[in-house]
């Protein structure tokens, strides 16, 4: 057998046997910074604990109620209070509600508003908007008593008829708001009041508001501009004393835990139909899952409507147990152009929408050319990028959303133009790449089943191409 042979001195100079028998390697390095080296160590362990300390509280510090909207990046509701008049101890003010978001909306039951007075201030006298409760208010015995004396009032709007004497403009909504591409004239509300404290002669703003409505986290005030106001056409204009802006933001982690729609798709090239993946919303068999079995009705307890709150969800018993469901059909495909029919179902047993809408993004929205039966706005919020775009119902058509039923269902057709080198009907080019109903997201299958084209056009293309071949090789023969 062959021996294995070794440089001595070689090895001698680079490798020396300890006490326990095991080769450790000699370093060229000088003893003084090999004393120095768990130094650095030591301080370079340090310096990363420090940055992963910092990281952390950087991101402890941004609050989880925060959210985004890439679509509507700059929306948002606005609380505006003005300063009227500020005598001894009244002060009248006038708060502005206004949806400055580009398709979320307010529904019912609508807006409460809510703060917390700082000192004793009570509310006198209020036109159009009322408080929920009015507390306890015996420490004025033997005089008028006033509208509020919460310290922590909920205020409400004032529903849609109510007495002349008690309104003021853009009031007496219920509480509704339309988004601001759908009806921009419907996106405030305004209510007066006269409040103030018997022992304090200045005002002071309140604290810690609320919207009242799930999802919605409000900021501090912040004093602006005071506003200004002209009855005359422009000729004079007065202005506020004072003006507080008091900023609330949507975030969808916490409206709810749950999706509130679902996405279904089918296509002309294809018979299978994709279905709403299930448990999109709920699951059946759940606790909270509450639905109806289809040629059932519900009982009589379960359609008692309060129109104060927000009804429970009650819907059609499906595998995806969602209130809405968004149908996405590839309909037609024609020599410059390509038809896509939405349906949106309502399986909500108790439950109309009104003023309903629906956002989508699709990259040849840009190429749309027609839409039947809806209203359609693109949301170009990134200039050249228009991929999205706001579908919402016409007005005394189909703008009303009605519960489940052989009516509750809204329909459309667009008509769109292909785009030479981008448009395609592989691999799902065709669906939407996102849905949202109401500004819920809405849950999309799996894009790997999406329908896709039958494997007949490929084996089509290639025996034409074997029969090409075949009639060229003859003639070559030939």
């Amino acid at each position: 057998m062959a021996q294995r042979t070794f440089n001595t001195a070689s090895s001698s100079a680079c490798f020396n046997r300890d006490n326990e028998g095991e080769i450790r390697k000699e370093s060229s390095i000088p003893f003084g910074v090999l004393e120095m080296k768990p130094f650095f160590v030591v301080v370079q362990r340090s310096v990363y604990r420090v940055f992963t300390f910092i990281f952390f509280c950087l991101l402890s510090s941004v609050s989880p109620s925060y959210g985004y909207d890439p679509l509507d990046p700059h929306g948002n509701i606005t609380i505006k209070w003005d300063l009227l008049q500020s005598n001894l101890d009244k002060n009248d003010l006038k708060v502005s509600i206004l949806n400055h978001q580009l398709y979320r909306q307010i529904e019912r039951p609508g807006w409460k508003l809510g703060w917390a007075w700082v000192g004793d201030e009570v509310i006198w006298s209020m036109q159009g908007a009322e408080a929920t409760e009015q507390g306890n208010c015996s420490r004025f015995k033997g005089q008028e008593l006033p509208h509020c004396c919460e310290k922590k009032p909920v205020i409400v709007d004032l529903l849609p008829g109510a007495l002349y004497n008690l309104q003021t403009a853009n009031c007496c909504k219920g509480g509704v708001l339309t988004s601001m591409v759908q009806d921009p004239d419907k996106i405030a509300a305004v209510f007066q009041m006269v409040a103030g404290s018997v022992n304090v002669s200045d005002f002071i703003m309140p604290e810690n508001f609320t919207l009242g409505i799930p999802g919605y986290s409000c900021g501090k005030p912040v004093s602006v501009a005071p506003s200004k106001y002209t009855s005359d056409g422009g000729r004079r204009w007065t202005q506020a004393l004072g003006t507080w802006n008091v900023t609330c933001i949507y975030s969808p982690f916490l409206a709810s835990t749950s999706p509130k729609c679902c996405v279904s798709l089918s296509a002309f090239y294809n018979r299978s139909i994709v279905p709403c993946p299930k448990c999109s919303c709920s699951c059946q068999g759940l606790p909270e899952a509450k639905c109806v079995k289809f040629g059932e009705a519900p009982s009589p307890l379960q359609e008692l409507e309060d129109p104060n709150k927000e009804q429970p969800s009650l819907v059609r018993c499906t595998q995806h147990m969602c209130p809405i469901r968004v149908h996405w059909h590839v309909k037609r495909s024609y020599k410059e152009y390509w038809r896509v029919k939405i349906t949106v179902n309502n399986l909500h047993i108790m439950k109309n929408y009104s003023h309903w809408n629906l956002v989508a993004s699709h990259p040849n929205l840009k190429s749309l050319t027609q839409v039947f039966s809806f209203n359609y706005e693109p949301l170009n919020q990134y200039g050249y990028i228009n991929d999205t775009g706001m579908f919402w119902g016409i007005q005394y058509y189909n703008d009303m959303l009605l519960e489940e039923g052989e009516r509750g269902n809204v329909q459309s057709e667009m008509l769109l133009h292909k785009e030479q080198g981008v448009f395609t009907f592989r691999e799902g080019w065709a669906f939407p790449r996102r849905i949202m109903f109401n500004g819920d997201e809405c849950v999309m299958p799996p894009p790997d089943e999406y329908p896709r084209l039958p494997n007949g056009g490929h084996s089509a293309r290639l025996s034409l191409s074997a029969i090409f071949c075949s009639l060229l090789l003859l003639i070559i023969l030939c």
